[in-house]
């Protein structure tokens, strides 16, 4: 049976200095967040992992009282950084799985969006079953949020009655996450990026404008697959465009597979029953052996600033965490081990005037030099692969902004001097 959610008393569920964990961005179950928010000084010191947030249900003023951790610093997780208020796991996305069923952050509850039964009874994850639908297995107390608007989505996990101490009905939209406006900056980043993607690739995405925009010029592509931790607004147009047949795949072919639904209404729909869509957990979308058997995996992920070696800082800027290690090592390496695969870092080469191609990386290394690949920006590509450190300066100079160029030659020479005579 169900009731609304607004009638839930959280406090029989949840005990005092529980973990909590529920899907991120779109799969987050809003009835349920709001009602844990509510009832938060009554629970007492509960620890809430969360990723991706979609919307502003744990802001700085909502969190007195719960101790947040999160993978990330994206989205509205910057400021509670920014407040004190976000303890961070610099981990790999593929970890996280381990780490809430039988690691450090063992989930005591899990809050889960499902949508309505189907004939047999089952309710599906249909817009996440990434990292957190493990702990649903482990955790003491699995409480549901059964909402109209969630799709049915094949592959998905499903969970019938019986599997859950506890459910709610709820007509709350799920949240969206649209396409971003790409700046003329990044717009050029992603042309970079697009004249790298072959037809018959199969892709590896990330959130945000970057790789929206190189979805968008891919339309001219022929056979390209998908193999992503999420599935966007941008896949979805390829697929109905015909530019995404997934045909040339050699692992699930003909389907995109991805952890999470990450847009708008218009692609939980489509999704719905659609059996070219497919959402499987971290397990799968993020494990080294599948990746490698890809046919040329294109992994495409982000940085914050690359330093001239190829060391990639993708967490902080300054003191402001606003990344994630994530699941870039996941797939870079696995895009490296793919016959054919092209293992790709993307960033704009300035911000606010200064370079991002550096000398030496402001903060964290989260993916070490040795697994670079081709870091692209919009003055073109550095294949980094098989070059020598100083070959890896010239070319990552070549790629940097012009005005920036003589200053981090400069640097480089600098650098060559102290390490010759140290």
């Amino acid at each position: 049976m169900t009731e609304p959610a607004a009638d839930l008393d959280l406090t029989r569920w949840i005990r005092p200095g529980d973990t909590v964990v529920w899907g991120q961005a779109c799969a987050e179950p809003r009835a349920l967040t709001a009602a844990l928010v509510q009832a938060r000084h009554e629970l007492d010191g509960i620890r809430c992992v969360v990723g991706i947030p979609a919307t502003t249900t744990l802001k700085p003023d909502t969190v007195d009282g719960i101790d947040v951790v999160s993978y990330c610093g994206s989205g509205g997780n910057a400021a509670l950084d920014q407040a004190g208020l976000l303890d961070v796991l610099p981990v790999h996305y593929s970890t996280l799985p381990a780490l809430l069923t039988t690691g450090a952050l063992r989930a005591d509850v899990v809050l889960v969006q499902v949508s309505p039964a189907d004939a047999q009874g089952r309710h599906c994850l249909g817009l996440g079953d990434d990292y957190f639908s493990s702990a649903i297995d482990t955790a003491r107390v699995v409480l549901v949020e059964v909402n109209r608007h969630v799709p049915f989505v094949d592959g998905a996990r499903t969970i019938a009655t019986g599997d859950w101490a506890h459910a709610v009905w709820s007509d709350v939209p799920p949240a969206q996450m649209p396409a971003g406006v790409p700046s003329d900056t990044v717009a050029a980043v992603a042309d970079s990026v697009a004249d790298l993607v072959d037809d018959g690739v199969t892709l590896q995405i990330g959130i945000g404008a970057l790789p929206d925009a190189v979805l968008g010029r891919l339309h001219d592509r022929t056979d390209l697959g998908f193999h992503s931790g999420i599935l966007t607004d941008g896949v979805m147009s390829l697929i109905t465009s015909g530019a995404a047949s997934g045909a040339a795949k050699t692992v699930d072919p003909g389907v995109a597979v991805g952890g999470s639904l990450v847009g708008t209404a218009e692609l939980f729909e489509f999704a719905h029953h659609n059996p070219r869509i497919t959402l499987r957990p971290t397990g799968y979308t993020h494990r080294i052996d599948v990746l490698a058997a890809q046919h040329r995996l294109t992994a495409i992920n982000s940085a914050v600033e690359v330093d001239l070696t190829g060391a990639v800082n993708a967490e902080t800027v300054g003191d402001r965490y606003v990344g994630a290690v994530g699941g870039a090592m996941d797939f870079l390496r696995g895009a490296a081990l793919s016959p054919g695969g092209t293992p790709i870092v993307a960033l704009p080469s300035t911000a606010r005037g200064r370079s991002r191609i550096v000398a030496h990386l402001s903060g964290p290394v989260s993916t070490p030099r040795a697994d670079a690949g081709l870091i692209v920006t919009e003055h073109g590509h550095a294949d980094l692969r098989g070059l020598s450190i100083s070959a890896r300066v010239e070319a990552m100079i070549a790629v940097a902004a012009p005005e920036h160029r003589d200053e981090l030659a400069d640097s480089a020479a600098r650098l060559a001097t102290r390490e010759v005579t140290a």
